[in-house]
């Protein structure tokens, strides 16, 4: 990509937590122009390193072309872009928004009515991956919006991800989020059964995952959670109260939708117990420990050296 396709719009972004620090510094290496804002400044100061300038609230980037949002949840989304100190907050507007935060329909169409009412357009770009994912430079991005705004993202988009698919017009990128969020808690679920059930019956994690992973059944992402499985590392990529919240979400649109989702009802059942049994600030791979407990298993690290496939 030639650099002045990078380097024709200023850029803003409000969000520099694990996933939002990888993303931003992408556009960073890249040479991007890129002012950044971080509820908690201190952990955005290390990307003055690679060129960033820290601000000190969302309304300090209101003069940017483009802004980047990465938050908490749907009210933190709100909050950064029409709150107080909001970045639509000022006299002065970004010409786009690009958020990437995994929230409901209603807040993201709130403020894209709001910010189409101020000049603003806005793009939903939700992600699918984790920090070590962007590092290793196989993001994927779902987009929604209206076209013309997508094209003038997709330069940004294509420097932070490895794929950018475009689904349509409005918040189409927020139904794919859900469904893949839903479909990651499944899927992890029933690798931690199956894996539970192969290593009582006499095999090991790392043999049968090996297995798993070199057939058909096999995946990026069962490669990526293999040493997690097999050396019980919890440290977080995606916490079970995020993963809980993805699936509320995608139930209350099964419901809506009048369609009938049992398998992920009771993913959801087995999250909510994985929660109640304390796992909560650790990795939603912990789902394994919770099917070992129900099998009467004592999981033990196997120390084994395994890739993430990444």
């Amino acid at each position: 990509m030639a650099e002045n396709d990078l380097t024709k719009y200023t850029i803003g972004w409000i969000g520099a937590g694990r996933m939002g620090y990888a993303m931003v510094s992408r556009l960073l290496k890249a040479g991007c122009d890129v002012s950044v804002y971080n509820r908690t400044r201190a952990k955005a100061e290390p990307l003055t390193e690679l060129g960033a300038t820290i601000v000190d609230n969302p309304s300090d980037l209101a003069d940017r072309d483009i802004v980047f949002t990465i938050v908490g949840g749907p009210d933190d989304f709100v909050e950064v872009t029409l709150g107080k100190n909001g970045v639509l907050s000022k006299d002065t507007k970004p010409q786009l928004l690009i958020d990437c935060t995994s929230i409901n329909e209603e807040a993201a169409k709130k403020v894209r009515l709001a910010a189409k009412e101020m000049g603003t357009d806005m793009i939903n770009a939700p992600v699918s991956g984790n920090a070590k994912v962007v590092v290793a430079g196989k993001l994927s991005i779902v987009a929604s919006g209206e076209k013309p705004a997508f094209e003038k993202a997709l330069p940004y988009l294509e420097e932070i991800a490895i794929g950018v698919s475009y689904v349509g017009e409005g918040e189409l990128a927020r139904m794919v989020k859900i469904c893949h969020n839903v479909f990651l808690g499944v899927v992890t679920q029933s690798l931690a059964e199956i894996t539970v059930l192969a290593e009582k019956g006499g095999v090991p994690r790392h043999a049968f995952l090996d297995f798993i992973n070199k057939s058909v059944m096999g995946s990026m992402f069962s490669r990526y959670k293999t040493p997690t499985f097999v050396n019980l590392d919890l440290t977080p990529t995606f916490t079970p109260l995020l993963l809980r919240k993805d699936m509320d979400l995608g139930l209350t649109a099964a419901r809506e939708l009048e369609v009938p989702m049992p398998v992920a009802t009771t993913t959801r059942d087995a999250i909510q117990t994985m929660i109640g049994h304390g796992y909560t600030d650790t990795d939603f791979g912990a789902l394994l420990h919770m099917v070992a407990k129900a099998a009467n298993l004592e999981l033990k690290s196997e120390d084994k050296d395994v890739g993430t496939g990444l």
